[in-house]
C-alpha cells in the first residue's frame, strides 16, 4: 500500500506536558509510513489521540502490528488470535468486566509483569451519555518536576504491587474467596523510579501499589498517597473526552491512566488492542 500525495499527518499538541492529536487519513495509518513518527509522538507526548479515525476491528488489528508486536489478552482462550478486547461493565459482552472496575482509579497496565505491555490502543464503539472520560498522567514530567533533594531520597526505593490491592478500591469488603482468587495473582516488587534504556526516568504508582518496602506501613501510604497526588495534578494531565470513532494509543511505560465514572448501563464499549512489552521495569 502507498500513501497518496494528499494524505495528512498533523500533529498539535492538546495539552502543556502530555498528549498530542494527529489528524490524518485510514491509508496512512494502515500503510506504516508513519510508524517512526507515532512511536516518537508516543514516547515524548505519552498519548497520541486520532480524531474520530472511525477504524474497523481489522484495521485496528493491522494497525497495531505496524507499530510493534500484538500483545494477546490473557486467559481469554484464543490461542494467540488477534482479535480486540472490549471494555465494558456488561458482563454479557466481557465476563470478567468486575476486574475492570479498577480502571477507575490511577494505574499502569502490567505491574504484576516484569516487562508491562508497551502501549494500549482504544478506539470509542458506545459512549455514555454522560462521564467515561478517560484521563492520562505523565509519569515522566512528574518525575523531571521533583526537586533534586527529593530525587536522591526516592531513588532505590522499591515498591511491592497487588493486583487485589486495587480490586479493594472498588469492593472494600470482599468475601474470604473473592479475595483469595484476587491473592492468587501474585504480588511483584519494583522500582518506585523507573529508570529507563533511554536515560529518562519515570514514576512508577498507581491503584496496586501495596506498599514502600521496608518502609512503616503509614509512612509508605503517605509517601505513595502524595507521589500520586503530585503525578497527576493538573499540569500533567490530559483528560480525553470521547467521540465516537476516536482512537487513542499511549505509552503504558510514561504515563498513569483512568476512566471517570459513568452510568455502567449506559451500554459504553470501547475495543482495545496491546502492543507486548519491550523493556523490563529496572
Amino acid at each position: 500500500m502507498t500513501v497518496s500525495a494528499i494524505s495528512r499527518f498533523d500533529a498539535t499538541d492538546v495539552a502543556p506536558a502530555i498528549g498530542s492529536a494527529v489528524r490524518t487519513d485510514k491509508q496512512t495509518l494502515l500503510s506504516g509510513a508513519k510508524v517512526k513518527e507515532i512511536r516518537e509522538i508516543m514516547e515524548r507526548r505519552g498519548v497520541v489521540v486520532f480524531p474520530e479515525i472511525n477504524l474497523t476491528d481489522q484495521e485496528q488489528i493491522a494497525f497495531t502490528h505496524t507499530l510493534g508486536t500484538f500483545a494477546h489478552e490473557e486467559g481469554e482462550g484464543n490461542q494467540g488470535k488477534d482479535d480486540v478486547y472490549p471494555i465494558t461493565m456488561d458482563e454479557k459482552i466481557n465476563p470478567n468486566a468486575s476486574y475492570l472496575k479498577g480502571a477507575f482509579y490511577w494505574h499502569i497496565d502490567g505491574t504484576m509483569s516484569d516487562k508491562p505491555i508497551l502501549a494500549s490502543i482504544m478506539s470509542s464503539r458506545r459512549l455514555a451519555a454522560t462521564g467515561g472520560e478517560t484521563e492520562f498522567c505523565n509519569t515522566y514530567a512528574a518525575w523531571d518536576a521533583l526537586p533534586e533533594a527529593e530525587k536522591t531520597q526516592l531513588e532505590g526505593l522499591q515498591v511491592v504491587h497487588a493486583m487485589w490491592r486495587s480490586q479493594l478500591y472498588w469492593e472494600p469488603e470482599p468475601g474470604y474467596e473473592l479475595l483469595k482468587r484476587w491473592m492468587s495473582r501474585g504480588k511483584n516488587t519494583l522500582p518506585l523510579v523507573w529508570k529507563h534504556r533511554s536515560g529518562r526516568k519515570s514514576l512508577v504508582l498507581g491503584a496496586t501499589a501495596l506498599q514502600v518496602a521496608g518502609m512503616d506501613i503509614a509512612d509508605s501510604e503517605a509517601l505513595l498517597v502524595r507521589l500520586r497526588d503530585w503525578a497527576t495534578q493538573p499540569r500533567f494531565v490530559y483528560r480525553h473526552t470521547w467521540k465516537l470513532g476516536d482512537m487513542v494509543i499511549w505509552d503504558n511505560t510514561g504515563t498513569m491512566h483512568r476512566a471517570l465514572p459513568y452510568d455502567h448501563k449506559s451500554g459504553r464499549l470501547m475495543h482495545r488492542t496491546k502492543l507486548e512489552g519491550e523493556e523490563a521495569f529496572a
